[in-house]
């Protein structure tokens, strides 16, 4: 393939790190080391027979292809990013400066504890915070993410009923619309999936979910809000009926960003819960991470809790790992750390009156955006939605353009799609969370892309069905993408 180069001589705009690769080059200069100074080497057997095939280029090169990718990307710093379900909400630069001061950013987690107290208040005090938004009474900041969180829970449930019971339960139940990471942490933890079809409504089946709870339930995993946008209007009722099988309740904090300083899962009855701190609390998760899914639990499941815990004792922070009871370790070390000192950061910049207006905005934002789409584009559930609202690409599925198009379109007009076929019980799923960082403006942009695109398929499908048109990469033949994965730039063999 021709690569095509700008007047100034920079990369092509096609062109990849190993295409602009030249034998010898390099950006840096390492001195030769003198035959008095020892140097280690590894064994003979852990060292590679031939170099690494890596490119060769010179510095300025380097930086400059890697800025240009960061420009093609697509982030929430760029342009609207409503990801459903997964909170891409802006994060405050305040946040970065915060983490990056030498006293968090230079400290190592083998240091003694005495030398980092400034550290250790930290994670006290987002533990205080975070039980107070969750009306729970303790908390572990171990897990790196939420569905790590489900799976720590899961194991303190096990415990719980092993030494309340003598043994284990069998059955966790979750309803038909769950995060896909619910059924697998059940399984990991050693239980049976329980799967609830939900009602006609979106919501929890109640009378479904008496027909499954016995004896062998050890708990009901359930998100709240659910995933498809709407609040679970019955919950008190859901969580009394799994607490006289003597099961537990497990609320999934993917949504927890709709109720903020509104409600509380403590209050609602819920045993445990994970906030994902890289969603709700406004810390960086594009790219993979690093995420944060602390959990937080009632009373009765502190002493399972992983080790070690901070406490407060002499006025000094130390860590607890005389646990007797606790699941043990479940994270290196105590936490993604960094995520926690961005995540405190917000939470003391906002305040109570802040969080509480935060779930506010989100709630508006969403049902802006369903106001402004329902009717061109269908509408399973006819209540308010919460945080995000989930809309079906079914009636421009029948004239020609499925949810994946209109998804691939959206790029064209340099909009991050929304989650799509998401949750599964939503034929053709398109699930939007603008979130409260929005302003108006960009929602109606959003908005009105939303109608053009689904004029475009009225008059030119073709068109829709063949976007993207101006990004970097065309679409893809994904099936044998998969099929025949090869993510190596020099031939095999």
């Amino acid at each position: 393939m021709a690569k095509t180069r700008n007047v100034r001589g920079l990369q092509s705009e096609t062109a990849i790190i190993f295409e602009l690769s030249h034998p010898g080059r390099n950006g840096y200069d390492v001195p030769s080391v003198s035959k008095d100074i020892k140097t280690a080497t590894l064994p003979a057997d852990l060292q590679r027979k031939t170099p690494p095939r890596l490119p060769e280029v010179t510095e300025n090169v380097a930086m400059r292809h890697y800025t240009s990718l960061s420009v093609r990307n697509h982030h929430i710093d760029r342009d609207f990013y409503p990801l459903g379900s997964c909170t891409m909400k802006y994060n405050p630069r305040v946040n970065e400066e915060v983490a990056a001061m030498p006293g968090f950013s230079a400290i190592h987690p083998l240091q003694p504890a005495i030398t980092c107290q400034g550290a250790l208040e930290v994670e006290w005090e987002l533990g205080k915070a975070l039980m107070e938004v969750t009306g729970m009474d303790a908390v572990t900041l171990q897990p790196s993410a939420g569905a790590q969180g489900e799976l720590t829970a899961l194991l303190m449930f096990r415990e719980y009923h092993i030494k309340t019971g003598g043994q284990p339960r069998k059955k966790v139940i979750i309803p038909d619309s769950a995060h896909g990471t619910n059924p697998a942490s059940i399984v990991m933890a050693g239980y049976e999936v329980i799967e609830l079809p939900s009602g006609p409504d979106g919501l929890v089946d109640v009378e479904g979910l008496k027909k499954v709870l016995d004896k062998d339930v050890a708990a009901l995993m359930i998100t709240n809000p659910n995933t498809v946008g709407l609040f679970e209007t019955r919950i008190a009722e859901i969580t009394k009926l799994v607490h006289d099988v003597g099961a537990l309740v497990y609320m999934d904090g993917a949504n927890l960003n709709a109720l903020l300083g509104i409600v509380r899962p403590g209050d609602m009855g819920f045993d445990a819960c994970h906030i994902n701190l890289h969603k709700t609390f406004s810390t960086p998760h594009g790219g993979g991470g690093p995420g944060s899914g602390p959990v937080a639990v009632k009373a009765k499941l502190e002493p399972f809790l992983p080790s070690p815990v901070v406490v407060k004792k002499d006025g000094a922070f130390e860590w607890d790992w005389e646990r007797p009871n606790s699941i043990g370790h479940v994270h290196t070390f105590f936490g993604n750390f960094g995520v926690h000192v961005r995540a405190l950061t917000y939470i003391l910049s906002m305040g109570g009156d802040g969080l509480h207006l935060v779930s506010e905005a989100a709630i508006i934002n969403a049902n802006y955006i369903r106001a402004k789409l329902a009717g061109v584009y269908e509408l399973p559930y006819k209540a308010y939605s919460m945080h995000e609202v989930v809309l079906s690409g079914d009636k421009q599925k029948a004239k020609g353009a499925r949810t994946a198009d209109i998804a691939k379109r959206l790029l064209d007009y340099g909009f991050h799609p929304p989650t799509v076929y998401f949750p599964l019980i939503v034929h053709e799923a398109l699930m939007i969370e603008p979130t409260e960082s929005e302003p108006r403006e960009t929602l109606d942009e959003f908005v009105e892309v939303m109608l053009k695109i689904n004029r475009e398929i009225d008059e030119n499908p073709e068109m829709v069905r063949n976007a993207p048109h101006t990004t970097p990469v065309r679409r893809l033949d994904e099936a044998t993408a998969a099929r025949a994965l090869n993510i190596s730039f020099y031939k095999r063999g």
